[in-house]
């Protein structure tokens, strides 16, 4: 009885080893993800989805995510171009493309892309005046985005997009930004009254030649004109006075002399 019970512990223990290698063995990944295989520490490659097999403590496998990271950059103080301080912090969307260059050519990739991205960051904006920071921010994204993902590339690292989410001045310099803007809406007020009253000119002048070539047309004004003013609660009487009557006195007047 001893005996059977001995034999039956020990194939007990057979049994759950062979699981224990068994279960080792099977390996599960997600559609999102990927597996990085070494076997006695060389690569192998990348397996996935689903689920497959290796070869316990022969192989080694580390698991890599697909999908689109966001990484926060940090505020990063700068000084532009044109020599003003500035504070601006930025977000980066990127994601593996090749998980065995994620593994093998970087220690950590996420780092190493955050790290790259505050450097770019911090050159891109030393190069930008304050005005094409805050009126050509879409091309500055764009300057970044190929900067960093060409820095990235070698790491199996593709960077979708990056966008600058906030441009911090000091208040000084907000005072005088907003100086600024008051004096350019006083100028663009100035030139569209300008603007105008050159129009009107030359439509007054248009309608003082019309009416010289043809002197009814200032009659028919001049009626329009006093129907225009002879309203119904109006205590003003006006009669009109013939303009031949005008030519008559101007004749008159010639023969007298």
């Amino acid at each position: 009885m001893v005996e059977f019970t001995g034999d039956l512990t020990i194939l007990i223990a057979v049994v759950v080893i062979l699981l224990l290698i068994v279960s080792s063995a099977i390996k599960i990944v997600q559609e999102y993800r990927r597996g990085v295989i070494f076997r006695l520490g060389r690569l192998q490659g990348a397996k996935g989805p689903g689920i497959f097999l290796i070869i316990p403590i022969i192989d080694k496998m580390v698991q890599i995510d697909l999908r689109t990271a966001v990484l926060d950059v940090p505020v990063q103080e700068v000084i532009t171009n044109d020599n003003v301080p500035v504070r601006v912090n930025a977000v980066v969307y990127f994601r593996v493309m090749d998980p065995t260059k994620a593994v093998v050519q970087i220690v950590n990739f996420r780092q190493a892309t955050s790290q790259i991205s505050q450097t770019t960051l911090r050159s891109i904006i030393g190069q930008s005046s304050l005005d094409e920071l805050l009126s050509n921010r879409e091309e500055i994204n764009k300057q970044l985005q190929t900067v960093i993902d060409e820095a990235t590339d070698p790491w199996g690292i593709k960077v979708s997009a990056v966008e600058i989410k906030d441009v911090e001045i000091p208040k000084s310099m907000q005072r005088a930004l907003a100086a600024q803007a008051e004096a350019e809406r006083e100028r663009r007020a100035k030139i569209i009254n300008a603007q105008g009253e050159f129009q009107a000119a030359e439509k007054l002048a248009d309608a003082a030649e019309i009416m010289a070539k043809h002197p009814i047309t200032l009659q028919l004004r001049t009626l329009q004109t006093i129907q225009q003013v002879s309203t119904e609660n109006a205590s003003t009487v006006i009669l009109p006075f013939p303009m031949e009557m005008l030519h008559l006195f101007k004749k008159w007047g010639a023969k007298e002399d």
